[in-house]
């Protein structure tokens, strides 16, 4: 689709921000009538600016999309718009003003038994600082900010407060506050950044499109924000004698997934015999406990397993397939591999474009690439290795790969020209006007497993047994 230069695209938020950004959008009678929370169009137009449309985008993506120039403005935390400065501080993000919601902080944490209670320690210890977070660029310069010896920082999808001490040292997340933090079972030691709603230009657009109208209407809202600060420390410091938990030097960890395969594998995991306190259908607690001694149990992002698995932070771990294949991809000498399909949360890859896009298959998609017409083909997708890996094999070379966080459909077809997806019935491509064109492969739940965890004498007798269980829930 081609945009008129006159035209102006702004970018909004899913998830946490959206309620009040449509309670901003409504006051400011900017006439986005079906964005609220019951909205499953990712499309909008203005009924008051004929020249105003909108695309809802995850939070995370947002801010790059105003940078690179596909959205004139957009709402997003102003914790994704400073991860993004931290790596590209030449980017063309504007900020705009703060918008008075959504408040919380970047914090960074430890646990408690690491006997840290503020940040001037971690500078005179000796110690190679494990980070985990989120926000991978805004933990590299806080390592720096703060001169440690040595760190490294160890990107996930979410759920940082959980690594912490097995895993990592140190995390930096969001919450809404201190108390927030605590009720993670973490000491906060700083905020790093205080964090709220925030309006972005690209400064392009600024120069060379009239947004005035757009930015009147909004400004009665436009608050002077709180500065971006690397020093604040806590106001006090609160132990949760509840919430302190014992170092546990269990045999074997497990990893259980959160999210959209919590209901399904807590199911598989009743059938099986296996109880598990803490995870189901209705709760989550990120370490539940068993009755099984030798087991140490998280509860992570399926999309973080494999890696988390191949350097030898769990020893097993249930998730898709798909994040399976997308970590072998990339590294195919990993020491994960599955142990076992578990028979749930069946989905397929595939391949989509525009039902407009005048495609059936992958040969006449590359063909139309080898033409010109689409050079480079632009692809966006959750699966970056298996859409890298299926493009080199259809032997299509001029092509550029979007990272997306979800919600990838909403990127055909004006920032995207090919989806790489998982799909269940293919309802939801067909109602954002998607064609399938291709299926690179189907996944299920498995349970994977570290090579050299397999053979270690203390874990091999208790893999076993857990693994026997897990087929047994099979049948």
């Amino acid at each position: 689709m081609k945009y008129e230069s006159s035209y102006v695209r702004f970018a909004l938020p899913k998830g946490r921000l959206l309620s009040s950004t449509a309670d901003l959008l409504s006051e400011a009678s900017l006439g986005f009538e079906r964005y609220d929370d019951r909205t499953r169009q990712y499309r909008l137009t203005s009924e008051r600016f004929p020249y105003l449309s909108a695309k809802i985008f995850q939070e995370k993506d947002s801010p790059i999309q105003v940078a690179i120039g596909n959205y004139d403005l957009g709402i997003c935390g102003l914790d994704w718009i400073e991860e993004l400065v931290a790596r590209y501080p030449a980017s063309a993000l504007a900020k705009i003003s703060g918008l008075g919601y959504g408040e919380g902080g970047i914090y960074l944490a430890t646990d408690y038994q690491a006997g840290i209670s503020n940040v001037t320690e971690l500078a005179m210890k000796q110690n190679t600082w494990r980070i985990v977070s989120e926000y991978p660029n805004l933990s590299q310069d806080l390592g720096l900010s703060l001169r440690l010896k040595a760190f490294k920082v160890f990107p996930v999808w979410g759920a940082a407060e959980v690594y912490p001490p097995e895993d990592a040292d140190l995390a930096v997340l969001w919450a809404s506050d201190e108390n927030e933090v605590e009720a993670k079972g973490l000491v906060p030691l700083r905020e790093l950044i205080p964090v709220s709603a925030f309006l972005i230009a690209n400064r392009g657009s600024l120069k060379d499109k009239d947004l005035s109208q757009i930015l009147n209407c909004l400004s009665p809202r436009f608050a002077s924000g709180r500065q971006v600060s690397m020093h604040s420390e806590p106001s006090s410091r609160r132990y949760i004698r509840g919430l302190r938990r014992r170092l546990r030097n269990k045999a074997v960890k497990l990893a259980l997934p959160d999210g959209h395969q919590q209901l399904p594998t807590s199911q598989f995991l009743k059938q099986a015999g296996l109880a598990f306190r803490g995870y189901s259908g209705e709760e989550l607690i990120r370490r539940p406990s068993a009755d099984l001694d030798w087991l140490d149990i998280k509860v992570i992002r399926p999309q973080d397993m494999p890696g988390q698995v191949a350097n030898g932070n769990f020893d097993l771990a249930i998730t898709g397939n798909d994040w399976l294949f997308d970590h072998l991809y990339r590294f195919p000498s990993s020491p994960v591999t599955n142990l076992l399909d578990l028979g749930f949360g069946m989905v397929r890859i595939v391949a989509a474009v525009s039902r407009d896009m005048p495609v059936t298959n992958i040969d006449e998609l590359r063909l139309l690439v080898q033409s010109g017409q689409l050079t480079p083909l632009r692809v966006a997708s959750e699966y970056v290795n298996i859409a890298d890996k299926y493009l080199r094999d259809n032997h299509i070379s001029l092509y550029k790969l979007i990272p997306t966080w979800g919600a990838s459909e909403a990127f055909l077809p004006e920032d995207a020209d090919l989806l790489i997806d998982n799909i269940q019935t293919g309802k939801t491509l067909a109602q954002h006007d998607l064609k399938i064109i291709d299926t690179l492969c189907e996944s299920v739940a498995c349970l994977i497993g570290n090579k050299g965890s397999l053979g270690a004498p203390n874990k091999r007798g208790e893999i076993d047994s857990l693994t026997r269980m897990f087929r047994g829930g099979l049948s």
